[in-house]
Order: C-alpha cells, then structure tokens, then sequence
C-alpha cells in the first residue's frame, strides 16, 4: 500500500464542528485514506534497511550505538559527525528511516553516561537534520513508538512466518535480547490488532446504512483482535527480563518533560536557542487503543484525557491521528447507535468489546507491574541494604531513582492505567458494568 507523501505534512488539531466532519460522512469510510494497511495496520509494510551512501555516516553510528554507549565514545563521535543535508531523502520510507536513525542516536548521546551525567545540548550535527526530517514527517525529534517499533523491523527469511525467531531489529539500544523482545513483541501486538482495525470501517458505516446485523459482527470481530492483542503482550514475559528492562532499557526510551533528570528539556542546537521538552515513549504513543476508545465512546477525563490527547496530537504520524480524530467524529456515535438499536446480540457484542478492552488493560497493569513496580520496589530495598546478586546489581541498581514512580512517557504510570481502565469500565451501556 502506498504509504507515500500524506505523512509528511506537519499535523494539526482539527476545530471542532469542521466541514470535514460532513465530507467525511458523504462516503464510506476506509482505512486507505488515512494510509492503514489491511495486511498490516499502522506497521510499515517492509520498512527500508538502508540509507543512500551519503547518509552512511549516520547509519554506521545508529548501527553500533550500543557498543559505542559501552566505550562511552558515542557522544565523542556524533561531535565529530558531518553535517548532512536531508534534502536528499526520498518519499516517506527514507524520511521514517531517517528519523529512527537519528532517535537513537539521540536517545544514546542524551543518556550514554546515566540520569547523573546528562546533557544539556544535542550538537548541531545531530540536531539540524534530526529537526528537519521531524517536520517533514509530522514526529517530535526523539525516539516514539513509530519509530521504535513500526518501522525498525525486518524478516529474517522474508517468506516465513511473523513470529519472534524470524523478526530482527533494525537499530537496537542497551540491553540485548530484552530490546529485541521488547519492540519485537509490540510489534506482534501491533499486528494481531489487525482485523479488528479492518472492521472498524464496518462498523461505521454499517452505523450509517442502520445495517445492525454488519454492525454487530464487526463489533465480534474486534473483540477477538483485542483479545490476539493479549496473548501477544503474553509474550513479553518470555522474551524480555524485567531487571534488564528496568535497569539497563527504560532509560534509553525516556524524554526530557516531566523527567527531574532533565528539568529544563533539552538545546537543539543551531535549530533553537531555548531548551524543548518532549515526552519518551509510550504505550499510549500506539494508535491501536485510542481508536478503539474512540469507537467505543470510551472518555478519558481530567489529566489522563490530556495525556492522551497530547500524545495524539505530538507522537503519532498525521494520517494516524487524523484517522482516530474521524472515528471520534462519526456521527451517529456507535455508542448512541447501540442504545438506541437496543437489540440484545448488538447489545452484547458491544458490551464484550468493552469487556475485552478492560481485560486488555487490566492485564497491561499486571505487566508493568512486573516489569516496572516490583524491579522498583527491589531497587529502593537495594539502595537501603546494599545486598542482592551480582545480577541485580549489574541492572536493576543502574536503574534512574527519577523513573521510579513514572513511566518513561511522564505519567505517573499505575494510576494513570488504573484510571484510564476504570474509565474504559464506565462506557458500559449496562447499570452493573463490566468484569
């Protein structure tokens, strides 16, 4: 699918009660406007691998940035990195390419020596051409969950199959096979949500034609994506070890806003003289559960209706965020369809959709509380006693003390997804809610 030119516009919030709202409703709705693929969702169907030989600079640093980070030369030698033009690039492959090249090299200078040793300055070598692929794209210059898992994939053997063994990394960052199944695993997660993106155009239009029966059978069909979303996140526990995360990874996909490590953001040199702020990555970077939220009539109110917005707004690809902001503005509403049509197998397959939705998000609390929680809570207790392994203190003590009750995005990570599950609840269209 032509993934082309569209993603490089520079997006914008949409006003509300625009004209585009009644355009949209004169025809079906489709995920090839918003350049969603029917085979692979918001992944890039076969990402590039390379760049043209006058990027190679880049590329042979992005390549190596973990053995750099370990001889604490990786900063030394974005110093002495040229200055490249970014005209050259060519179409929307090179520029996402680019951009997850110069994210980790980003994300690598900015934490190479710990939360203690930060910098306050990304060099101009660096900055400038990372700047300006970020605005050809629509992305902030720093590493986002587009970057770091929708296009830094690859088959080993391209026939086989989409699973663990056959997927490679383009670029990696501290932490061995954990980052692998980390991203890895996002991926699959990315890819199982699939058919239920598919009946998300069924959905509303089978609103629009007042077809219950098209309506009700899309509605099961996402039901059972969210819950092959499960069973991949499933995965995370066999391919990644929480210390290694906890202490070694989740440094490297922090940002500098909220952060206390970095208070006043960070320089971009020769682009602006003031410090910017941006967010690391999120899970709420992922396209994927803001439009089922949307479709679902799910809100998020006060701070974490924000957070959400903003990283709508700021860290997902343009057609991507204009594709959940037309779900939203469907009208009628599937909720309003569904208490209005009030047929019991409409009825309940909405009601298991949400189901499901909690069931997803309860079981996304029970991983970062694995992966985040419990390693934190160790960490404290090893700072205190000054015990433990030889395992646990090669990780889980190089942890940053400034992460540990934040989510690398800024949130305060366990109440804001306890709370955004709990509103997930509420969207029931029963008095008792759901389990």
């Amino acid at each position: 699918m032509n993934l082309l030119v569209t993603l490089c516009s520079r997006k914008v919030d949409m006003p509300e009660g625009m004209d585009a709202e009644n355009a949209s409703l004169s025809q079906p709705f489709s995920l090839e406007h918003y350049h969603v693929s029917d085979e692979f969702g918001f992944v890039l169907p076969e990402p590039l691998e390379d760049l043209p030989p006058y990027y190679q600079p880049w590329m042979e640093i992005a390549r190596n940035v973990p053995e750099l980070i370990g001889s604490h030369s990786l900063r030394a030698c974005i110093q002495q990195m040229p200055l490249l033009e970014t005209d050259p690039l060519q179409g929307h492959r090179e520029l996402r390419l680019a951009h997850l090249a110069l994210s980790v090299m980003t994300m690598g200078y900015v934490w190479q020596e710990g939360e203690n040793e930060t910098v306050r300055v990304l060099p101009h070598t660096l900055a400038v051409p990372y700047w300006s692929v970020s605005q050809k794209l629509g992305l902030p210059p720093i590493l986002t969950h587009a970057d770091a898992v929708l296009v830094n994939w690859k088959k080993t053997d391209p026939q086989g199959e989409f699973n663990m063994e056959n997927l490679e990394l383009l670029f990696t960052l501290p932490g061995g096979k954990s980052v692998h199944g980390f991203f890895m695993v996002t991926l699959l997660v990315e890819l199982a949500a699939v058919p239920g993106l598919r009946a998300i155009p069924q959905v509303i239009n089978g609103v629009h034609q007042d077809d219950v029966t098209m309506v009700t059978r899309a509605l099961e069909s996402i039901s059972l994506a969210i819950d092959g979303m499960k069973e991949a996140l499933k995965l995370m526990h066999v391919y990644v070890e929480p210390s290694v995360f906890y202490g070694i990874m989740r440094i490297y996909l922090s940002g500098w806003k909220d952060n206390p490590s970095m208070p006043d953001g960070l320089v971009y040199e020769s682009v602006q003289v003031e410090p910017m702020e941006y967010s690391g990555g999120s899970a709420a970077q992922s396209s994927l559960l803001h439009c089922f939220d949307e479709l679902l009539g799910v809100k998020h109110e006060a701070s974490s209706g924000a957070f959400l917005k903003r990283m709508r707004s700021h860290y997902m690809p343009p057609a991507h965020a204009r594709f959940i902001q037309d779900i939203s503005l469907s009208r009628p509403s599937l909720r309003d369809f569904v208490l209005e049509r009030a047929t019991e197998p409409l009825t309940a397959a909405y009601e298991h959709c949400v189901a499901r939705l909690v069931a997803l998000r309860n079981y996304h609390i029970n991983v970062v509380s694995r992966f985040i929680t419990v390693p934190a809570a160790r960490a404290k207790e090893l700072r205190l006693r000054g015990d433990g392994s030889e395992q646990e203190h090669r990780t889980i003590t190089h942890a940053p003390i400034a992460l540990e009750e934040r989510g690398t995005g800024g949130s305060g990570i366990m109440s804001f997804l306890k709370t955004i599950r709990d509103q997930t609840r509420a969207s029931t269209t029963s008095r008792s809610g759901t389990a």
